[in-house]
């Protein structure tokens, strides 16, 4: 391996993980959102030094076109400064799925101990195994109901998200129009 493709490496792998970091610590939704791109260019760098350039181009496409852009439209009708009240209930829940990740993460550590074992060969693929010819005849046969259904899971999230905002702020409307009757002469 050449040190450009070591440095190419590298620095996907180093902007997949920083992307990575800032999107579960980032405050602001929009900064969480913008590092979750970072992560997503990151990922495609990575498939690209891969010699996989569908799947480096299906990555931008499905996942920095529409499903960031999807989670910035949410963010925007919800807003950018909702965030759930403070409770006692927030704390118990994340503690609890610390915890419940650390024991599923040493239980899967536990098992992959167990089974051991070195690597184990594939079996020789046929030569037109993974072209873009096969995948789209695969995609659009044997996988065209799950493709569909995706779609309308989409659609669902967008609506439902439409629903929230709009709840939301007719709730905010009615909460002030007594205080300002109220005040009038």
């Amino acid at each position: 391996m050449s040190g450009v493709a070591l440095a190419f490496f590298g620095l996907s792998a180093l902007a997949t993980l920083v992307g990575a970091v800032f999107t579960v610590l980032a405050v602001n939704p929009i900064r969480s959102a913008m590092a979750l791109l970072l992560a997503i260019g990151g990922t495609t760098g990575l498939f690209l030094g891969l010699d996989a350039q569908f799947l480096a181009a299906i990555e931008l496409i499905v996942y920095a076109g529409a499903v960031v852009v999807l989670f910035v439209f949410v963010i925007m009708l919800i807003g950018p400064d909702a965030s759930p009240a403070a409770d006692s209930k927030a704390g118990f829940s994340r503690t609890l799925g610390a915890v419940v990740l650390g024991l599923f993460a040493v239980v899967t550590g536990f098992l992959l101990m167990r089974v051991g074992g070195g690597l184990h060969p594939l079996p020789p693929s046929r030569p037109e195994f993974g072209t873009i010819d096969s995948f789209g005849r695969e995609l659009f046969t044997r996988g065209l109901v799950p493709f569909e259904l995706t779609t309308a899971l989409f659609v669902v999230a967008v609506v439902g998200a439409i629903a929230v905002a709009r709840g939301r702020h007719r709730g905010e409307e009615r909460a002030v129009e007594p205080a300002v009757k109220e005040s009038a002469p």
